[in-house]
């Protein structure tokens, strides 16, 4: 039996007025002006049912594919609960580390669910041959949330069979530059499903808007479980902006940013702090020692971090922590510092 956690506990859960934000792992200062401008345009048009076609087919061209390959979603967390209900596996294995929406899905569905949990050790890499044969669908991350790790694509692609629905979940995929490892394009791996959403690097975790890609009769499979309009103008609107060429150059642009402030946090930590695998994505996973009380002594001092503890295979010394631009890394460190290694008073020295 899989050890009871808490699946649906996500990093803003850890926010509060005062807090500075390092839980939740979405680009900051985003949306920019020119993205705000066409959501609110698109408002102003929301008298209408919405039209998926133009957004649909936005997609269809980013990324190489044809229009019937493209879902879209309220959120890329749909997709597991399409797939959820659409499909019907003997056995799911769900790999670990990662995003638990998945297998909460699967599981309140009813569906059988294996863990595949990877190891520190391996440095939280995706090893094959440790995915059930058995198994008739398979989800992971890539790049995984929570430890940044980004698995290679031929270790990820080595998953697909006939017979087998691959779930990539690919919602970090642009944070990383020129996305080496994803599986967008892919046409020729049977079963692949690749789950994108616009959350992360543009800022849109409340307009709600993603989309799967995959052969045309498994979408249109999973499509057959939404209801009508699933996607609201708004969030069409917003596809399309930003599968547009000088958006998706200005995501690669965020992205070789975000390499140089990850540098710049990860230097700056004390050397008492573990920095887990190789870290490539908008955040870190770092384990610490009495990984509690720090979380909460960070939080008197005015700091928000993601508790590790409720990612199968993590521990309570396990902190997720977002990148952010290098002054507020700097002032996260020395805070870190201060709690790992507090300087004794004068009357604590005396004593």
């Amino acid at each position: 039996m899989d050890a009871v956690t808490d699946l649906h506990h996500h990093g803003d859960a850890e926010l509060a007025p005062g807090l500075v934000d390092l839980a939740v792992n979405v680009r900051a200062g985003a949306p920019p002006a020119w993205l705000r401008a066409e959501l609110h345009a698109a408002v102003d048009a929301s008298a209408a049912y919405p039209d998926p076609a133009p957004a649909r087919a936005a997609v269809a061209a980013a990324h190489g594919r044809c229009p019937d390959e493209v879902l879209l979603t309220a959120g890329a967390a749909e997709t597991f609960v399409l797939v959820a209900r659409a499909l019907r596996p003997r056995l799911a294995a769900v790999v670990h580390p990662s995003f638990t929406e998945p297998e909460a899905a699967l599981r309140a569905a009813g569906h059988p669910v294996t863990r595949v949990v990877l190891q520190a050790r391996d440095g939280w890499r995706l090893q094959p041959s440790a995915v059930p044969e058995e198994a008739d669908l398979v989800v992971l991350g890539n790049p995984t949330n929570p430890t940044s790790v980004l698995h290679r694509a031929a270790d990820v692609a080595a998953l697909a069979r006939p017979g087998r629905v691959l779930v990539v979940d690919e919602a970090f995929a642009d944070t990383v530059p020129g996305e080496p490892e994803s599986l967008a394009a892919r046409r020729d791996l049977p079963g692949l499903v690749v789950v994108r959403s616009l959350t992360k690097t543009w800022g849109l975790a409340g307009l709600r808007v993603g989309y799967a890609l995959g052969h045309a009769p498994l979408m249109a499979r999973l499509a057959a479980q939404q209801p009508h309009w699933p996607v609201s103008t708004p969030a069409l609107a917003a596809l399309v902006a930003c599968t547009t060429q000088s958006a998706r150059a200005e995501a690669g642009d965020a992205a070789h940013l975000l390499d140089h402030w990850r540098e710049a946090l990860v230097e700056r930590l004390p050397s008492s702090v573990t920095v887990e695998g190789r870290p490539r994505s908008s955040f870190v996973l770092l384990r610490v020692p009495d990984g509690t009380r720090v979380r909460a002594e960070l939080r008197e001092r005015g700091w928000a971090v993601r508790r590790g503890d409720t990612f199968p295979g993590l521990t309570g010394d396990h902190l997720r922590v977002a990148v952010r631009e290098p002054a507020v890394s700097r002032a996260f460190a020395a805070a870190l510092t201060d709690v790992l290694h507090p300087v004794p008073t004068s009357s604590e020295e005396i004593a």
